[in-house]
Order: C-alpha cells, then structure tokens, then sequence
C-alpha cells in the first residue's frame, strides 16, 4: 500500500502559530529546534525551576533559541495553561514525567503530571479553539508484545504506573475528541535515542560506562527488545502528523522501524563502534519488577505511513554513532563540579 508523499514541512510550517509542551526535554528540544528552521513561531515551555534553566533548550544554537519563545510554567496548573496557549494553532504535547522507575516511587505525582496535566492542555486547546492537538503517547501503554508488529488496535497494558498513567493521558485525549469535537491527534513513538537523551536511559547509560573506561557495564536484564529510532525520525513524525490532512483527528498512530533489537545486541554493537570489549553485569537495582518488564517491543507504523508518507530514515549503527559522537563531546565539555559548559 502506498503512502502520502513526504511532506514539504518549510511550506506546511512556515508562520504557523505552534506551542510545544515539554520543550525543555529530549525529544521537546530537537521539535522546537527544527520548527524554527521551517519558520514557526514557537512558544516553548518550560517547566519552572529555580536556576533559571531552559532545560535542553539551553543546549540549541543561540539562533535558534532567540527565534523561539520560551515560557516558564507548569501544565498541572490549569488556569496558566489556559492563558499561555492563547493564539496559538497548533499544539504539540509532550510534556510528562518518563522515568520509569521513579513511577514505583511516587505513582501519584505520574498521575499528577500525565493525566490531570494533560486535562489541562486539552481544556485550554479546546477553550482557545486549538486547530490540532498533538498528544504524545508511548509504545509502553502495550506492555509486552502479545503479537508482533504491534498495530494500534494491540491491547493495552499497564505494567508500571508510568505506563498506567499515559494509557489514562491517551483516553483523556480520545475522549476530547469524541466529547467535545477537539482536534486530538495521538502520536505513539517507540524507544526513541540520540543526543540530549537522559544519561539513566539505557543507550546513555552503555556509552557512559564505556566513556569512563569502565571495565564492566552495570545493566538492567539484556534481553527484552526494544524499536530503536533515532530522534531526527521521530522529529519527523511529530511534523508530519501535526500537518496531516484527512480523516485523522481522534486517531492513534504508532511510529517505529517494525524492527526490534534486544538490550544486549545494542550493547554488542556500541562496543564495536567504540572499539571497546567488556562484559555486561547485571544489577538487581537495575532490573524492573518481574511482571512490569515489557519484554518486547516492535512497531507496525503501517497507518502513520499511509496518512503521511512518513518512515525513517537513519540506520541504527548511524544513530548510534552520531549518538557516541555527541556523548563524547559533551562529556569532554563536563566541568569539576559534575555540570557541564553550555
């Protein structure tokens, strides 16, 4: 079946008035980026912290960062939302509390965040009369795979409360849709790597310990699977779904490889890119809950290529390389204090 032709995005975003949640974050940082070289006028928020941070914004190219407009506030405080998304077509929502093993810690500032967080930027999308909404999901709300690749109809699993809490943030969206007409799109991005990605993830986490010189890697269990994309494709996604014309509001697309790799494959290859060998120990501390550990992950972004025309594009053993790259430099810029030069 043949897909939507690839998008010109400099045409479709060119002036186009965009708010992006969570544009402090991994993926958050790379989206405003690039919607500023395609001409958007971007309001960029941030959540607020006392050291006067912009998060990973801080780490964009001056020029970039002063064509953006950074905004300093919270999504779970609902009448800021409502004021700050004002004027605004289009919305990317991607703010959200990801860390999984924090979710086991403290569930209820994940629901705190994810889902009433979420109510919030859809009450205000709505009250401001938002042209799309771009909710982000995760391909966690699966859990372990009960058939591969997984499409969009696969059963819902929620075997951490992070998951639990997106799976609530998805309906949240979908029922903004059906209820009141809102314009919600639900993109659901498999594991997505590359510069900029916190140094507990795993891929960070293996490239790290090989950087230090360490004579072993301290890792979690080695053989779930995951879909591996680099973050330029799922970028890529996010501007081709929150332009995308037809009958796709309320609808969920996935957007992934369709090729998993296990933990300890991605470990083999970052020691060959690195010319390293050391064995990989496994951390109790490290290990999820027996029945929380999704073991296999794998995308069927069938529905996401046909509206579009979108896949990716970047070969694992590329990204990976552009990602040793950038962990190289930044840890090369790391100061005596443990912070780093910006």
């Amino acid at each position: 079946m043949t897909g939507s032709p690839p998008m010109d995005f400099a045409v479709a975003y060119k002036g186009r008035r965009v708010y992006v949640t969570g544009a402090d974050g991994f993926i958050g940082s790379h989206l405003v980026e690039r919607l500023v070289e395609y001409g958007a006028n971007v309001t960029a928020l941030v959540q607020y912290n006392a050291f006067d941070r912009l998060g990973w914004l801080d780490d964009v190219p001056d020029d970039i960062r002063k064509c953006c407009r950074p905004v300093v506030g919270d999504i779970r405080d609902a009448a800021f939302m409502t004021g700050s998304l004002k004027g605004h077509d289009i919305v990317f929502h991607l703010a959200a509390l990801i860390g999984i093993p924090f979710s086991y810690v403290a569930p209820a500032s994940y629901v705190e965040t994810n889902v009433l967080g979420t109510l919030n930027v859809l009450e205000a999308a709505r009250a401001n009369g938002a042209q799309r909404v771009v909710h982000t999901s995760t391909s966690e709300v699966y859990g372990t795979a009960v058939s591969v690749p997984i499409q969009e109809s696969h059963p819902l699993q929620g075997q951490s409360p992070y998951a639990a809490s997106k799976i609530a943030a998805d309906m949240m969206a979908e029922a903004y849709h059906r209820s009141f007409g809102l314009s919600v799109v639900i993109l659901r991005p498999f594991n997505t790597y590359g510069p900029r990605q916190s140094e507990r993830a795993v891929i960070p986490t293996i490239i790290t310990q090989l950087l230090s010189g360490s004579t072993s890697l301290r890792l979690g269990r080695v053989t779930p699977r995951r879909d591996l994309n680099y973050v330029s494709d799922t970028v890529n996604a996010f501007l081709a779904i929150g332009q995308a014309e037809g009958d796709i509001v309320g609808q969920v697309f996935n957007a992934g490889s369709g090729c998993d790799v296990s933990i300890s494959d991605v470990a083999a290859l970052l020691q060959r890119i690195m010319g390293t060998q050391v064995p990989a120990v496994v951390e109790p501390a490290r290990v999820r809950p027996e029945a929380s550990e999704v073991m296999r992950l794998q995308a069927d972004a069938t529905r996401l290529a046909k509206v579009t025309g979108w896949s990716p594009s970047v070969r694992l053993e590329d990204g990976l390389r552009l990602t040793v790259e950038w962990w190289s430099r930044r840890l090369g810029s790391r100061k005596p204090d443990g912070s780093y030069k910006v």
